[in-house]
């Protein structure tokens, strides 16, 4: 804590509060040891909880059983550091005996193999969120970086969402298409997330969602998680007084209790590239730095944003909020 140069009232909060990054991803390129570390970085910077990335759109069924298999037996085999969550309850009991909550989530639903029996049996598995689609059209609908917009969710979507709501998962809309995402707020019965994006009122980008989007999910009871990625904040701005730029924007829009973290960061972005469904910066409207480039909002900074929040006369209890309140308040009214 001492560490953190930030101010007393800002560590004794940031310490405190329930801290929450809905977003790591996951996958297996890049060195094992700097995923391990970014973790280990992330408790060091106050993290409670992290929901991470364990398939997408770029992996079909049997893959992804294979992956959330060594994901389950890693952190079950380290009792002493992590919790494997369950219950929302249990990220509560972990940040108690001061252990690493651990959410699974998937980027996509290929993995589900048009197969709505799969919904369940990931849920048991650990997957409590699952967005829609990942940039590209997928069965369910379109992705935000698609050539075409006009498809919106599909009657597989409709059903895929409608199971969701019934087995307790998040509905997840990044990287998904405006009308698909506003389809979803229509048929879901719960509350819709963005797990990780970025207001394009503040910044332009395919990535990032408009008010209307904003405003339709908080409609819902949903939570806009903001992300931490440079190219998505700004002109490759990854610091915090441009995440809390988006972050404010959507507070005043629709309140402090309809946002979040997640900041999507890449622990070993050398040995980390865009999958194919990643349109890369050739194909991409919005000019893109090359993946290697991209300037991140690191672990270490987020005690600033507790301290720029406290500035900017935030109270505590919105404070906490946005650190992971809301994602808990949200896990305890959809997760079953």
């Amino acid at each position: 804590m001492s560490d953190w140069n930030v101010s007393e009232q800002a560590a004794a909060l940031h310490q405190d509060a329930l801290f929450w990054d809905n977003t790591v991803p996951w996958g297996d390129q890049g060195r094992p040891a700097l995923k391990a570390k970014c973790l280990q970085r992330m408790v060091a910077s106050g993290f409670d909880a992290v929901s991470l990335t364990v398939g997408g759109d770029w992996v079909g069924l049997v893959d992804s059983i294979k992956k959330i298999a060594r994901e389950r037996v890693h952190f079950l085999g380290d009792p002493d550091k992590y919790v494997l969550v369950e219950t929302a309850d249990d990220i509560l009991a972990a940040k108690s005996a001061g252990k690493l909550a651990v959410i699974f989530h998937f980027q996509g639903t290929n993995p589900v193999a048009n197969d709505l029996n799969m919904v369940e049996l990931y849920y048991r598995l650990g997957i409590r969120h699952m967005l829609m689609a990942y940039n590209l059209r997928n069965p369910v609908g379109d992705g935000c970086k698609e050539l075409s917009d006009g498809a919106g969710l599909s009657r597989f979507g409709v059903q895929l969402v409608e199971e969701m709501n019934r087995v307790g998962m998040w509905v997840d809309c990044s990287h998904t298409g405006h009308r698909t995402s506003m389809d979803v707020f229509e048929v879901s019965n719960d509350p819709v997330i963005f797990s990780h994006t970025a207001a394009d009122a503040v910044y332009h980008h395919s990535r990032n969602i408009g008010d209307d989007q904003i405003k339709g999910c908080a409609t819902t009871g949903g939570i806009i998680g903001i992300n931490g990625v440079g190219s998505f904040l700004g002109k490759n701005v990854g610091t915090i007084e441009t995440m809390f730029r988006h972050i404010d924007h959507i507070v005043e829009t629709v309140g402090s209790e309809h946002v979040g973290l997640a900041l999507d960061y890449v622990a070993d972005q050398e040995a980390s590239s865009p999958t194919s469904l990643n349109v890369g910066k050739d194909d991409d409207p919005d000019h893109e730095v090359p993946w290697t480039e991209i300037n991140y909002v690191q672990p270490e900074m987020l005690p600033r944003l507790t301290e720029t929040m406290l500035q900017h006369g935030y109270v505590d209890a919105d404070v906490r909020g946005i650190l992971g309140d809301n994602w808990l308040r949200l896990a305890r009214q959809v997760w079953k």
